[in-house]
């Protein structure tokens, strides 16, 4: 009740409600009485009256007619509305037919009819005024956009995802835009309207429309698609294309459940055309996981590790601390956290390589976090197979000194990210990542052994990424410079193809294999995988980037085959013949059980690996190499 003398505006509609709730007795008892009988009336309506507002105003506080904004009024309020009237019409009808009028009046005061009339008069005069008002704002925004020039548009996609957009920019959420027509795939949407936008077509009738509209002086310059447009199965690249070369920009309306803190448009990437539909992933689970707790990501100024940063910010995360080598990559991924108003999270930023044993200890031991996720690596194949010393540094003995932190710490869990080049691998990226994978199943399985019914152990897990579409140096960027360039377009060969999964995808994949993890059942599953289907090959993947440019394969832009390089394998496996994946009960994630060796077995391969490369022998890390991983079939190479 505090609140609502502090807003003015909440006041305001609480005085028009009990004025016009009096109005609409009054103009009940005028319409429904003649003089005489009006006369006999007037005297005990006005003693009555003052009660019924009082009564009448609790009535609505309890229906919260006076949360709800006029400007966004709406089939609910208008079911708020009814309800209050109906608890309003029925009070009358006990108020005559039993407490008052045979006992004191004689005779019945309102009756039947009246309270009906008095219902109907009064959902006319409460909702009325609400959507005259919705519909002014609506004219209002709508004449400022034609005022403003806004861009006249059109909406790719079903009626109902159309409506989302089109209620953004009634409410002023978006701006700039004045749509002009909506092209849907749906059969039953067509010859529509949706809030006064035609639909003009389906989702080929692209040029036919942007024609027919600019015969009536219409020129359409913005194409938005919404998420049905980007199905693979409409085929959006083509409708792409075509508005590249009538000349208008692009953008696609952001999924709803993704996360997001604001509906904004945005440019259509080619994540958007990935060849199967996006895994959808049940974000308040992750937000209740994550939300209160204290995170540290490793290589948060990559690609992925700021991504996983993003999002341990949008679920609430109590403090997160990211480490950094780059002083570049961590100035750029706090800029962004700076920019998002990480709100109730405490963000910190140290410049530290995971290399440096004492000095990753020691930041996570001031941490002392719930949750440390591990994406700093080394993962570019060919410069992984060149620097082979480097990549064992840092993604083995990296991997080594957090989770050991980690687990000095008293993390809860530490979830590393892994590659499907590791299972069968053929590079020294593969098989460093598969060794860390083994040092962390060890150390979980050691941990699981030496509880002592206390603090339960911590967990490390592993998730296998596919290749991560437009991360730092993969083949997105790559083709996105040599389209732009004029091509070719240079793919290693014709029959090369991989598994792909967006970013997000990437991270939430990281998130939820932890929140899986530390679940009731504590579930003994240390290798997460999404679910990606099938996998796509690299040439379809240039063709369709190609042709979103607005160009033709072969004719505008080459694709040139360059042959396979070091380390390269033409498919990928996710899992290893030992570990059969089982299902659990997450959609689109899959895990399999640890298979690896004793943490002592794995200690010494690690002390023979540290002596190698104190001596620089590539021989003998070979040897280590395939000792621990006996399925890597790297070809071995000197200095």
């Amino acid at each position: 009740m505090r609140d609502l003398f502090r807003n003015p505006r909440r006041l305001l509609i609480v005085v028009h409600d009990l004025v016009v709730t009096a109005a609409a007795i009054l103009a009940t008892f005028y319409f429904r009485f003649e003089d005489a009988g009006l006369a006999a009336r007037f005297h005990w309506l006005l003693i009555i009256l003052p009660g019924y507002l009082v009564y009448a105003g609790m009535v609505y506080w309890i229906f919260k007619l006076y949360a709800a904004k006029w400007r966004f009024a709406s089939l609910p309020d208008l079911w708020n509305i009814f309800r209050a009237v109906t608890v309003l019409a029925l009070s009358l009808l006990v108020l005559d037919y039993i407490l008052v009028a045979p006992n004191f009046y004689g005779t019945f005061f309102f009756g039947k009819i009246t309270i009906a009339l008095y219902w109907v008069l009064q959902m006319f005069f409460l909702g009325g005024p609400r959507i005259a008002y919705r519909l002014f704002r609506h004219a209002r925004t709508q004449h400022h956009a034609e005022q403003r020039a806004a861009t006249p548009t059109l909406i790719a996609g079903r009626a109902a995802d159309a409506e989302v957009l089109l209620r953004a920019i009634e409410s002023g959420a978006v701006t700039k835009i004045r749509p002009v027509g909506i092209l849907s795939p749906s059969r039953a949407d067509q010859g529509q309207a949706l809030r006064g936008v035609p639909v003009r077509g389906y989702l080929t009738d692209l040029e036919q429309t942007v024609a027919a509209l600019a015969a009536q002086d219409i020129r359409v310059a913005r194409l938005v698609l919404t998420a049905t447009a980007l199905a693979p199965e409409v085929h959006p690249e083509t409708m792409l294309m075509l508005a590249r070369r009538l000349g208008l920009t692009t953008s696609r309306l952001p999924s709803l459940d993704a996360g997001d803190e604001a509906l904004r448009l945005a440019p259509v990437d080619v994540e958007d055309l990935l060849l199967r539909p996006s895994v959808k992933i049940d974000y308040r689970r992750l937000e209740n996981f994550i939300k209160g707790k204290t995170v540290v990501v490793t290589g948060g100024g990559g690609s992925i590790g700021a991504e996983i940063c993003d999002r341990v910010v949008t679920f609430g995360a109590a403090r997160l601390l990211i480490l950094e080598n780059s002083e570049s990559a961590l100035h750029g991924v706090l800029d962004k956290l700076a920019a998002k108003k990480a709100g109730a999270t405490a963000v910190e930023g140290r410049i530290a390589d995971v290399r440096d044993r004492e000095r990753i200890f020691r930041l996570i031991a001031r941490a002392a976090p719930q949750l440390v996720f591990h994406a700093a690596a080394l993962k570019h194949v060919p410069i992984v197979e060149r620097e082979w010393d480097e990549g064992i540094r840092t993604n083995v003995f990296g991997s080594v000194n957090v989770a050991d932190a980690a687990a000095a710490a008293g993390a809860e869990a530490m979830v590393m990210i892994s590659t499907d080049k590791a299972i069968e691998p053929v590079s020294v990226l593969g098989a460093t990542k598969r060794l860390a994978e083994m040092y962390c199943q060890a150390l979980d399985a050691a941990a699981a052994r030496s509880a002592n019914g206390g603090k339960p152990p911590i967990r490390m897990i592993a998730v296998r990424f596919g290749n991560v579409l437009a991360s730092t140096g993969s083949v997105v960027p790559k083709f996105k410079a040599q389209i732009e360039a004029g091509g070719p377009v240079t793919v290693t060969h014709p029959d090369m193809v991989r598994y792909f999964m967006t970013i997000r995808e990437a991270c939430d994949l990281v998130i939820t294999a932890a929140s899986h993890a530390l679940g009731p059942s504590r579930a003994a599953a240390s290798v997460y995988v999404l679910n990606m289907g099938q996998p796509i090959r690299i040439v379809d993947l240039a063709e369709r980037m190609i042709r979103l440019s607005g160009l033709e394969p072969g004719r505008d832009v080459d694709i040139v085959f360059t042959g396979i390089r070091p380390g390269e394998r033409l498919n990928e496996i996710l899992f290893a013949r030992e570990e059969p994946p089982v299902d659990i009960g997450i959609l689109g994630v899959v895990a399999a059980m640890p298979v690896c060796p004793p943490i002592e077995v794995v200690g010494g391969w690690l002390n023979k690996l540290k002596h190698g490369l104190g001596d620089s022998e590539r021989a003998a890390i070979d040897g280590v190499l395939h000792e621990a991983v006996p399925d890597f079939s790297g070809a071995k190479q000197q200095n």
